[in-house]
């Protein structure tokens, strides 16, 4: 076999270059071990090298300038020899044979790198280059979560948590953050749960947003079955942290529901809300029993917090710091429990005369700053309300006080303008305030009913029964609120009642009381119910629509509520659904309820229908038919055209109709005095194509007198 060594018998170029390469490497292991064995420097060694190579190079051209052969004939004296004189056999790659030192270097260092040898060095191993597929900004994001809830755990530095959160940027993934916090606590001790609800309750608008912590908690919802593979208490756990998240007031209560839609029935996270709702939300003291049941956020009991805010409360009287008393107040991290903060500053405010305006001014700064909420500020009034009696007997001018206190507030606009809990002369008056919530209390079981049965005259009926008038913009505030938080099906119910109490029992001034109230309220409502506004400037427009308010009632409206307040807002919204095109036919449909067809839809089957009747038809059939279009508030439609058509027809069958229609309580006398309303503002138009229109009206306007279809006011002096 033919030997690789060149010409000369030596080294291969190829050989050389892979020399040169592994005492390179030699030199860079020579960082940790500066001398070689020989005691020379490595670059020393190479120097050597070269000129030996340089020797080598000059001999071999010399023998071959001398006429030496190829092949072994010059390189006999360079010939290998072993010592007993013999000539040894080269091998393959210039290695040794017996009795020699074998070949330079090995050009595959695996041959002689052995990883079972304790010596063995794996830095020695050649390098070999890896290809690492690219990371998304996602992917980056959650791994330096648990690097950052790991130290939370450790450190407890709520600051340096969100500091370190805020500087991962990316705020639209901190669902994700949320998700993987709860769900590593989850496993843990109660120290680690109850660090955690402080941690979200901190970062709350400060590092998370609201819609975030939603959705972190949904993403918890919907992983909860495979949590509880791991976590044999997960559900419970789970529905844990959202109670005690709603206590806290980072996640709304309507959540439980609104959560319910991104979930199936036979799921995990259907028991958690379920829990969360039932055994924890629903128990007596809930708030102090979620608050301590990882050992409290301020671990602390309900009687330490209240000595903690009277003591607040007079040092802030002292120094009248309304910044550093915000601060304290925000520091003792009971949101929950403001209304205390409430309850607590009036009452001093009353025992100290002179302190009066600064208790005031620092209530007006904490609603203003957000930090009592005006739920709580509410409540801390209403709990003053029901210990005025004894306050009496210790301040003789408690109620008077109390009355200042309240008209300033309602005033300024840090307490709600609902809440009206004082009488004519300006004391308090216990059984009015009693009687208002009994109102309420009727209201909501009158309309949860209402949503039942779908029984509108029963509903008209009870209202009129309980003959509190006054309270009619209560009722109305409570019947679309409810609806709010509902399905389209109450909605659709809730404007169609609205749009029969507007014909039956209420003025439009309670009416625009009511919505009044409900706009001066959005934003507490919003706390509650996410999309609260929208649909609030739905029920608006089209209450515009089924002529429940007048366009110029929205004006009237707008020149009662703060030009910046988010009820403004939506009166703007309103008031473009509803002079938008086509606007009546898009309200009518905006809830897909029975009534959502187009208005002309209806008058043509309204049409139909007489036409029928008229042809030879039941009247009994005809009311069914009446009463199944589901459309009471459009009755003065039917009212309309049984007139004009028994007019053009000259036969009065039509009458007969409405006579049956009034005696079951199909038409109401206020839909009826409406329709012949309509007809006496056309009656010009229709005298062109029926000369003796008029004279027949008239004599259908006497036959509804006496039959008491008409309200005893209606007249026909305005087609005169």
């Amino acid at each position: 076999m033919a030997s690789p060594r060149n010409e000369g018998g030596f080294l291969t170029q190829e050989q050389r270059e892979k020399l040169r390469i592994a005492v390179q490497n030699a030199e860079t292991l020579s960082l940790t071990s500066p001398r070689s064995p020989t005691g020379s420097t490595t670059s020393a060694l190479l120097q050597q090298y070269e000129l030996h190579q340089q020797q080598v190079r000059a001999a071999a051209a010399a023998a071959r300038g001398g006429g030496g052969g190829g092949g072994g004939g010059g390189g006999a004296r360079h010939a290998r020899r072993s010592h007993s004189g013999k000539a040894v056999k080269l091998k393959k790659d210039g290695a040794g044979g017996k009795g020699t030192w074998g070949r330079l270097i090995d050009a595959d260092t695996a041959t002689f790198l052995d990883r079972n040898d304790p010596n063995y060095d794996s830095d020695e191993e050649p390098y070999e280059l890896i290809e690492a597929p690219a990371t998304t900004p996602l992917e980056d994001y959650k791994k330096s979560l648990v690097m950052i809830i790991e130290e939370y755990f450790s450190t407890g530095d709520v600051k340096q948590t969100g500091s370190d959160l805020k500087e991962l940027g990316y705020d639209d993934f901190h669902r994700y953050f949320v998700k993987k916090l709860v769900s590593m606590a989850m496993d843990r001790h109660d120290k680690e749960k109850e660090m955690v609800s402080v941690l979200l309750s901190c970062l709350y608008g400060d590092g998370l947003s609201s819609t975030q912590i939603k959705l972190g908690f949904v993403m918890l919802l919907q992983a909860v079955d495979d949590l509880a593979v791991d976590i044999p208490d997960a559900v419970d756990v789970l529905a844990l942290f959202i109670a005690r998240a709603v206590v806290d007031d980072i996640l709304p209560p309507a959540f439980l529901n609104k959560a319910k839609g991104s979930l199936t029935e036979a799921s995990k996270g259907m028991q958690v809300l379920q829990i969360a709702a039932k055994s924890y939300l629903s128990a007596p003291h809930h708030a102090e029993l979620l608050e301590r049941r990882w050992g409290g956020s301020t671990h602390i009991t309900v009687e330490e917090v209240k000595r903690r805010i009277t003591d607040l409360l007079k040092e802030y009287i002292k120094n009248g710091d309304t910044a550093e008393a915000c601060r304290c107040i925000r520091e003792l991290a009971v949101p929950f429990f403001h209304h205390e903060v409430v309850k607590r500053a009036v009452t001093l405010g009353m025992e100290s005369p002179a302190a009066e305006t600064l208790i005031a001014k620092l209530l007006k700064e904490a609603s203003e700053e957000g930090l009592i909420s005006s739920s709580q500020m509410a409540k801390g009034f209403s709990r003053i309300v029901e210990s005025l009696d004894d306050l009496s007997l210790d301040i003789p001018s408690a109620k008077s006080q109390f009355q200042t206190l309240v008209s300033k507030a309602v005033s300024e606009g840090w307490l709600d303008s609902s809440y009206e809990p004082s009488g004519a002369n300006g004391n308090v008056q216990d059984d009015d305030h009693e009687k208002l919530r009994k109102y309420k209390r009727e209201a909501v079981s009158m309309i949860h009913e209402y949503f039942l049965s779908d029984d509108i005259a029963e509903l008209i009926r009870t209202l009129e029964e309980l003959g509190l008038p006054e309270y009619n913009p209560v009722f109305i505030k409570k019947l679309i609120t409810i609806a709010m938080d509902r399905k389209n099906r109450e909605k659709e119910m809730a404007s169609v009642l609205l749009s029969s109490l507007s014909m039956e029992l209420f003025s439009s001034e309670d009416i625009v009381k009511g919505f009044i109230m409900l706009l001066e309220s959005a934003e507490d409502t919003a706390l509650d119910i996410l999309d609260a506004s929208d649909e609030l400037g739905l029920f608006l427009a089209r209450a515009v629509i089924d002529d429940v308010l007048a366009p110029l009632n929205l004006d009237e409206i707008g020149s009662i509520l703060p030009a910046n307040c988010s009820g403004a807002e939506t009166l703007n919204m309103a008031r473009s659904l509803a002079s938008a095109r086509h606007a009546g036919e898009r309200l009518l449909r905006c809830w897909g309820g029975g009534t959502g067809w187009a208005v002309e839809d209806a008058k043509d089957k309204i049409t139909k229908l007489l036409e029928e009747y008229e042809s030879g038809g039941d009247v009994g059939e005809a009311c069914k038919c009446i009463r199944e279009m589901g459309m009471p508030f459009f009755n003065h439609e039917v009212v309309k055209k049984a007139l004009v058509m028994a007019m053009e027809k000259k036969k009065e069958g039509t009458l007969a109709l409405l006579h049956e229609c009034f005696g079951e309580g199909i038409i109401t006398i206020n839909q009826m005095t409406k329709g012949f309303s309509r007809v006496r503002d056309g009656l010009d138009d229709l005298a062109l194509d029926i000369p003796d229109a008029r004279d027949k009206f008239l004599s259908y306007v006497e036959n509804g007198k006496k039959n008491g279809w008409l309200v005893p006011s209606f007249g026909v002096a305005a087609s005169t």
